[in-house]
């Protein structure tokens, strides 16, 4: 537990003094009797024993307000290192032909759930073949005749799978198609544009996160047939900003697909028309590599592949994750006050 405002447990000292001030300026009625010999024999009732119970009452009621007003906290602290680290984006291709079936954990996905599957446990890790990259930062890129950012560049990486999630095949015809040269100039841009950010806060603070190097991982199973640059022209991009790029070139021979009609759901056969040429180029050109996957056993080899390529050092920084835990406090004290303004109103009502 952790108290974000641990001043306004000054308020407790409050109570006290309101206590002393009631017993000092505090009334007592009297009313005149002969003899009180009567009245001391017939001893005290439960009304009389719990008198001041609506005062305790009152005081806890105080307790817990101030407890609220401190803003407990509950939550963890985790110590990373993350001074250093490899700024990769990922570039996804999301046109229609990614809605060819592929082979995931024995079911059959579409080409482009079992890519967002993948990338996932190469992000965050799966606990087995894959650690996930928590020092790195890592940001989205979606395209079919268009490229979009879907995720910054982060280190945040909790924020990745509602990221992805958002993205899915492209549904409007007009906006189909397979632009990779634009995808990939668009990705090399955001990390040029992040180093020149962080080196501005290294001008501030010298222990400002550093990018260690730069990678794009394009996935695709098209060939480039939308946009304004030619892929070789992005790579060539790429390659001047000393950005390397990992091309992977998404299913292979023929692969079904799913289509849903007024009559049902059908199977159609697709066949593979992935420029494999234009992506082993790509690669070549920036210093990356080139890989080909049928499935998604082959595609998590792949990303294991790159995790042995792109390392990174690091530095420990410590990060704290907490959760405000005050409303039950808040909610105590009202239930108190309004207790005791219950009692007070009834079983201990006084006349004047």
């Amino acid at each position: 537990m952790h108290f974000e405002s641990p001043w306004a447990f000054l308020v407790l000292l409050i109570i006290p003094a309101l206590l002393m001030a009631r017993s000092l300026t505090g009334k007592r009625g009297a009313i005149g009797f002969s003899s009180t010999a009567n009245a001391s024999r017939a001893g005290r009732s439960w009304r009389r024993r719990l008198y001041h119970a609506p005062t305790a009452l009152r005081v806890l009621a105080l307790v817990c307000l101030a407890v609220a007003l401190a803003r407990p906290q509950s939550g963890r602290e985790e110590i990373r290192d993350v001074s250093q680290g490899v700024a990769i984006e990922m570039v996804i291709d999301r046109s229609g032909s990614m809605g060819a079936e592929m082979e995931y954990r024995n079911r059959h996905v579409t080409r482009l759930d079992a890519v967002k599957h993948v990338f996932q446990e190469f992000a965050q890790g799966n606990g087995k073949d894959l650690p996930g990259r928590p020092n790195d930062m890592i940001g989205m890129i979606a395209f079919a005749r268009y490229p979009d950012t879907v995720c910054p560049l982060t280190l945040a990486h909790g924020a990745l799978k509602p990221f992805l999630d958002t993205i899915q095949l492209v549904q409007i015809e007009s906006e189909d198609g397979t632009a990779i040269g634009d995808a990939l100039a668009l990705a090399a841009a955001r990390l040029k544009k992040a180093d020149e950010t962080l080196a501005q806060q290294r001008e501030q603070k010298s222990d400002a996160y550093q990018i260690k190097s730069k990678a794009i991982i394009l996935l695709s199973d098209g060939e480039n047939n939308a946009g304004k640059r030619d892929p070789l022209q992005a790579a060539e991009l790429a390659a001047k900003w000393g950005i390397k790029v990992y091309t992977i070139a998404i299913g292979g021979g023929e692969s079904v697909q799913t289509i849903q009609t007024a009559f049902g759901a059908y199977k159609i056969p697709v066949a593979s028309r992935v420029d494999t040429t234009v992506l082993r180029q790509i690669a070549e050109k920036t210093g990356g590599m080139f890989w080909q996957a049928d499935d998604a056993g082959s595609l998590t080899a792949i990303y294991q592949n790159i995790d042995e390529l792109e390392k990174s050092e690091f530095e420990s920084i410590k990060y704290v994750d907490y959760h405000e835990v005050f409303l039950p406090f808040a909610l105590a004290a009202l239930a108190l006050i309004g207790t005791e303004i219950l009692l007070r109103c009834t079983v201990f009502r006084k006349i004047p």
